[in-house]
């Protein structure tokens, strides 16, 4: 008898979980559906989501509404497979023998470029990251 296979799950940290980590569990939610369990959180949350990151994802038909931005605790910490950091402010130690990454995304604003525009490119490079993280957990 072949054992159940257990669902990966995935935690998405960024500092203000207003944008950024939200998009990646956005992302991951669409793509994996119930095949991966998806958590996103804030080293220091702020007080509601980044409007631009919401609408951003708005026009690839995935709705994060009821989202908010949530701190990092050690269960949800803990429980994950995978520990994500995006970006460079978030600070976050995992625990021994997790995956442990940090992405350092895309940021178009130092290239001049903000707005919508740089919204949208910040959410193409963490979907293209999403997508390659989630191959790679089909495999194991």
């Amino acid at each position: 008898m072949n054992p159940t296979p257990t669902t990966p799950s995935v935690l998405f940290v960024c500092s203000r979980n207003g944008g950024k980590s939200q998009l990646a569990a956005g992302l991951m939610r669409d793509l994996a559906g119930d095949t991966v369990s998806v958590h996103s959180a804030g080293t220091k949350p702020c007080e509601e989501l980044n409007p631009e990151s919401v609408e951003s994802l708005n026009e690839l038909g995935i709705d994060i509404t009821g989202e908010h931005p949530k701190s990092v605790t050690d269960e949800v910490l803990n429980a994950a497979d995978v520990v994500v950091v995006l970006g460079t402010e978030a600070k976050l130690v995992a625990p021994a023998g997790q995956r442990f990454e940090t992405w350092e995304t895309d940021e178009p604003s130092t290239r001049g470029i903000e707005g919508m525009e740089r919204m949208r490119l910040v959410r193409d490079d963490i979907k293209a990251r999403v997508q390659t993280l989630y191959a790679e957990l089909l495999e194991n």
